[in-house]
């Protein structure tokens, strides 16, 4: 998805095109977002800036829940109840770092990023 380079909408006092000095370089080229949802775990590895590696979740059916006495155990999803980020994204059930989920043993907040880092951590929220 190759923007356009900015400021090149109006022409020259003369009425000539004005051209950029240069195009984009690949790292300033923008993606897709990766917008995981409930369903049968699926993950993509792509190539980041530095030849590092980002490992996505396309979709998760589980989530590590920590509870208050400093245990994790997998808990199933069940749905995805309130997403902060987007009003689009609760409508969706989009799965992004802040959004309430609901789980076996209640209600969640993730505090992972699980469309970068390929897992997702949550928080059991009292109630």
């Amino acid at each position: 998805m190759k923007k356009c380079v900015e400021n090149l909408a109006t022409s020259k006092i003369t009425g000539g095109r004005r051209h950029p000095l240069r195009t984009r370089r690949k790292y300033e080229i923008d993606r897709y977002p990766n917008e995981p949802v409930n369903g049968s775990q699926v993950t993509i590895t792509r190539r980041v800036r530095g030849n590092n590696r980002k490992t996505a979740l396309k979709t998760i059916d589980f989530v590590n829940l920590a509870t208050g006495d400093a245990k994790v155990k997998k808990t199933k999803i069940l749905k995805v109840l309130d997403n902060s980020t987007n009003n689009d994204y609760k409508r969706r059930g989009i799965i992004t770092k802040g959004a309430i989920l609901e789980i076996q043993e209640g209600k969640c907040r993730i505090v992972s990023n699980p469309g970068q880092i390929g897992i997702v951590n949550a928080v059991l929220l009292k109630e």
